[in-house]
């Protein structure tokens, strides 16, 4: 008898069937983690601007809250009513680990919000908090007039 060099295509069939069984496995648990983080990360946001807010409205109790982030963001010298430097120039941009961040302040109230930049694949559910500070989640998209849903934990 021969003897045999390497492997057989059986073989190297086996092989490539397993790993493939192993990436069906592991590919939804990584999405799951991606969404995860996500979501963790516009809560985090929510709250940063929630306390840009209120130190903004402190500062300038004349105007009351920032209407934009871009008023919160950071500023190219001194600190003014319209560049605060509350919050980093990737917050301040509107877009920050799949979700699309905004806010809207009047004289005494303030909304910001957090929406995934694309619904079941960069995030499952919207933030929101208004100027009584508590952050909240739901399901769909959170209209500035309707911050309503459970607390976020």
């Amino acid at each position: 008898m021969r003897k045999q060099k390497g492997f057989s295509l059986i073989e190297l069939l086996i092989v490539v069937a397993i790993i493939l069984i192993i990436a069906a496995i592991a590919i939804p648990n990584l999405m799951r983690s991606k969404i995860a983080a996500n979501e963790a990360s516009a809560i985090s946001s929510i709250r940063t601007i929630v306390t840009a807010q209120t130190t903004y409205a402190t500062t300038y109790p004349e105007l009351g809250f920032a209407t934009t982030l871009a008023k919160l963001g950071p500023s190219s010298g001194t600190p003014t009513s319209n560049e605060a430097n509350l919050i980093d120039s990737v917050l301040a941009s509107g877009s920050k680990s799949g979700y699309t961040i905004a806010t809207q302040g009047t004289a005494t109230t303030f909304f910001a919000q957090a929406n995934p930049t694309t619904p079941g694949t960069t995030g499952i559910r919207s933030f929101c908090a208004a100027t009584d500070g508590v952050i909240k989640y739901q399901s769909s998209t959170i209209a500035a007039s309707t911050c309503t849903g459970n607390p976020a934990q």
